[in-house]
């Protein structure tokens, strides 16, 4: 037996919300936290996890990855996705890609290959092709609410777990900013940037991600916990951080070695959903 108790946080993503999705996003970002949390009970992994619960927000189309993700400036999509784990320090990444309907998956097989670290545009699609990933046609990804509403949101979704081994793992994905030029690429695929994980702990950011780029964000918040920082005061001061230096907003969700949770937002949403010991669950938003 392990003294590590299990534990896994989703957020749905940073920013204003315009519409009365909030509840069917509250809901969303709670399958996807229990799918994550059922192979935890399990005794899986916290590296499967996290996979399994962003595959859930990426084909909800409520969200901005995946299905429903956000058009570019030529109005196509253009996705960003990152996993990494604790355990040796292993990660995956694409940038840019499209044609995939979870690139989270593709991020997962990129760290499995072992060859790269990320992977981007036709890059990520070659790739793809050579190990026999499916792809989907890229207009199958949009969803009328992105052909008509056209807003700038940032809706990033990501998912944080640690396992019965103590393991710790993220997981980060995005369609990025709407009205992007082609070929941008935000934090999440970035590594420290808007995804990080090492055996102090793990976090996935959302929010402004050029302004989450010029801070590390996410890199620097692991190293709150490292000093000691309380994860809940680690995701404050990470955040109060963007805002002094950049005059951003955003939020980030963390666990640390020892399972402890926080998470922040300077934003007027967040959904977010927790389950830990027993199977007790927390919705926020």
């Amino acid at each position: 037996m392990t003294d590590f108790i299990p534990a896994i946080i989703v957020h749905g993503g940073a920013g204003p919300i315009r519409d009365d999705s909030l509840p069917a996003r509250l809901d969303g970002c709670k399958a996807a936290a229990l799918a994550g949390w059922s192979i935890l009970q399990a005794g899986g992994a916290a590296l499967d996890a996290v996979e399994a619960a962003v595959v859930v927000l990426e084909d909800n189309p409520l969200f901005n990855a995946g299905t429903g993700s956000t058009l570019n400036s030529l109005g196509k999509v253009e996705m960003d996705a990152a996993i990494m784990e604790s355990d040796a320090l292993r990660a995956g990444a694409v940038a840019a890609v499209s044609g995939i309907k979870n690139p989270i998956m593709l991020a997962r097989r990129v760290m499995e290959d072992g060859h790269h670290v990320m992977l981007a545009c036709e890059g990520a699609l070659l790739f793809a092709r050579q190990i026999g990933f499916p792809e989907c046609t890229p207009e199958s990804l949009i969803v009328e609410r992105e052909k008509k509403r056209w807003e700038n949101t940032h809706g990033t979704v990501g998912c944080v777990a640690v396992d019965a081994n103590g393991k710790l793992a993220v997981a980060t994905s995005t369609g990025g900013i709407f009205n992007k030029l082609p070929g941008r690429v935000g934090d999440s695929p970035l590594l420290g940037c808007g995804t990080y994980a090492n055996s102090f702990g793990a976090v996935s950011c959302t929010g402004h991600g050029e302004a989450i780029m010029r801070i590390l964000m996410a890199r620097d918040t692991v190293q709150l916990l490292q000093n000691g920082i309380e994860p809940g005061e680690a995701a404050r001061m990470a955040l109060e951080n963007l805002a002094e230096l950049t005059d951003s907003t955003g939020g980030l969700i963390l666990i640390d070695r020892y399972g402890k949770i926080g998470y922040a937002r300077n934003t007027t949403h967040m959904p977010v959903c927790i389950v830990s010991d027993s199977a007790k669950f927390t919705l926020d938003s």
